[in-house]
């Protein structure tokens, strides 16, 4: 694989660890501005939603810029975001320097599945994806918890100086190791929006939300159904997400090579795979053995569903691939925003700590019916072949 790929993965472990490392130093934070744990937790829900603003306003911006160029705009937005975050002396700039950060998300990885796929044969697009998605794995398993321990022993500014040391990393990369890839030549920006008519790109977004959804949707309340339905010590959690993270990223790198060799078997197997994980999850949470071993399976199953899924969306959407791209990364941050909703309203209902997880399975459910629908209308994949638009030539 080309190295450009693993400067694409820099970037990507710098904005993973930008988007998690908050949940880890909110009280510090919440301490240093004397304001309230609710109001230190809109640093998160407000990332959240400039991530999906900026995965399709600022990925059709840059619609017409040379790829290279765009990302390492994009790059110097991340960094900036988190200096400001490093030297925010009130809650205002911290919150403004964590939305320029976010922008730069949803377009980088937006923008980014379309390089990594240009930059290798049509054989490996999707493990090529699988490689930049990768950075955000390593990010869950070993950035968080060290960029925790940092902001704990040397103050939660010293976590965003390290992250923004860690994009200046990525952004020499990129000008280094990625060559010049010219925006498609001709049409507009609406024109492009042209590509929002297209129904399977639609159904593309709704299984993104839906099987991101139910995966998250039972992620977001682990710590609850760890500890009051597991039996397990608070102390334990960090140590059992870390397995969680494990399994994301060994799916994410086995997801991209199934998805090469066939997409609609790998993304069929995969949607039922989580819903019977989340499933089991729930009949066993309260046996510690199979809960260690649900964790693994459940990122694993959750996060190989992602190369696959930006597949999808570039192959039916040729003609505007990178707005189509960032349009998929805005979905699965609705899929964490709706799973998150979802699981808290069972537990809101008296339902117990797992019912986030049938929850899950449930809406899991609901993206294989719909992935297994979009595959029988015009367009969709049948008899093991897909509707990919023919990859540019490899570099």
């Amino acid at each position: 694989m080309p190295l450009a790929l693993y400067a694409l993965a820099i970037g990507g472990f710098g904005i993973g660890l930008t988007e998690f490392v908050i949940a880890g130093l909110l009280p510090e934070v919440a301490a240093d501005f004397q304001v309230t744990e609710a109001v230190a937790g809109g640093l998160i829900s407000g990332y959240a939603l400039a991530v999906a603003a900026g995965a399709i306003g600022l990925t059709a911006a840059l619609g017409r810029v040379d790829r290279r160029r765009a990302l390492l705009g994009l790059m110097v937005l991340f960094i900036a975001g988190n200096l400001l975050s490093a030297i925010a002396p009130d809650y205002g700039l911290m919150m403004l320097g964590r939305v320029l950060a976010a922008l730069c998300h949803g377009a980088f990885f937006g923008i980014g599945s379309v390089v990594a796929a240009d930059l290798v044969p049509a054989e490996k697009r999707a493990a090529a994806i699988s490689i930049m998605f990768g950075g955000l794995t390593v990010a869950n398993v070993l950035g968080v918890p060290l960029g925790t321990f940092l902001g704990q022993a040397a103050g939660w500014r010293s976590t965003f100086w390290a992250i923004a040391v860690i994009g200046v990393f990525a952004l020499a990369g990129i000008a280094a190791l990625i060559p010049a890839i010219p925006a498609p030549a001709g049409g507009s920006l609406l024109g492009e929006f042209r590509v929002f008519t297209n129904g399977q790109v639609w159904l593309s977004i709704l299984v993104t939300i839906l099987g991101y959804g139910g995966m998250f949707g039972a992620f977001s309340y682990l710590a609850y159904t760890l500890t009051a339905v597991g039996g397990f010590p608070t102390t334990a959690v960090p140590w059992l997400l870390i397995v969680f993270g494990l399994g994301l990223f060994a799916g994410n790198i086995a997801g991209g090579r199934a998805a090469d060799r066939n997409l609609p078997v790998t993304l069929i197997v995969l949607l039922a795979g989580l819903a019977a994980v989340l499933g089991g999850f729930a009949l066993t949470a309260g046996n510690q053995v199979t809960t260690v071993l649900a964790l693994l399976l459940m990122g694993g199953f959750g996060f190989a569903t992602v190369p696959g899924l930006q597949m999808r969306i570039l192959g039916h959407a040729a003609q505007a691939p990178a707005l189509a791209s960032g349009a998929n990364i805005a979905a699965f941050n609705v899929g964490n925003a709706f799973g998150a909703w979802l699981g808290g309203s069972t537990i809101d209902a008296g339902l117990g700590y797992t019912s986030p997880l049938w929850a899950g399975a449930a809406v899991t459910i609901a993206a294989l019916l719909v992935y297994l629908l979009a595959t029988r209308l015009p367009g969709g994949e049948f008899a093991g072949r897909t509707t990919l638009a023919p990859a540019p030539a490899a570099r």
